[in-house]
């Protein structure tokens, strides 16, 4: 059991560093608004990640996988929001700076990391298609899951909050007003392709 757990939790950690939409998005949140910003969104990404993980072990995920409509449904649906997050981005750079850290901006940037996750097919899929080559059909399935959903979850918060602390070491050098107003352009653009190649790699789907 214990090679499983560490083979699991390898791949696990080798997929994470792979680029994808919630490394981008959490870079340049922590670059653009600050190192407690950027860990809210970890905490939002951490619990859509745990709470995909329980669904799948409900039976939501292999739902998913077989029914193209809701797979349309969820891929489009992280698309339009990655899309938002780019006008959002944009429109943010051009407004007066911002106290910092306060607890209503923060439940803000923990919901979009929810959300951004809650719409992710891949994260989803991920469940499906590579967790249960970890489980030993021999023993209990539900405690399995639980314990390898654990991991994973615990990894790419891990990854992710390295991310989020690397990019917020950047933030004071966009302090001034010029400095934002081009960060969120660079922002919007970066996130407009991200949603671009989400749509594109996500639709071979089911």
């Amino acid at each position: 059991m214990t090679e499983t757990v560490l083979a699991f939790a390898l791949t696990s950690f080798v997929i994470e560093l792979t680029p994808g939409p919630n490394m981008a998005w959490l870079a340049l949140l922590s670059v653009e608004r600050g190192r407690l910003a950027g860990l809210a969104a970890v905490a939002g990404v951490a619990l859509g990640l745990l709470l995909l993980g329980l669904a799948a072990g409900f039976g939501l995920g292999t739902l998913i996988a077989e029914n193209r409509w809701l797979y349309e449904t969820l891929r489009w649906g992280g698309v339009a929001f990655l899309l938002y997050l780019a006008w959002d981005s944009y429109r943010e750079s051009r407004r007066p700076l911002e106290l910092r850290g306060t607890s209503e901006r923060l439940a803000v940037h923990f919901r979009r990391g929810l959300v951004t996750n809650l719409l992710n097919p891949k994260a989803a899929l991920f469940y499906v298609t590579v967790l249960p080559n970890f489980v030993d059909a021999a023993k209990p399935l539900a405690a399995q899951s639980l314990m390898l959903t654990g991991i994973y979850v615990a990894i790419a918060t891990a990854v992710h909050a390295a991310i989020a602390l690397a990019g917020s070491l950047l933030q004071p050098v966009f302090s001034t007003d010029r400095a934002r107003r081009l960060l969120g352009i660079v922002a919007a653009v970066l996130l407009v392709a991200i949603a671009i190649w989400v749509a594109v790699t996500t639709r071979h789907g089911p």
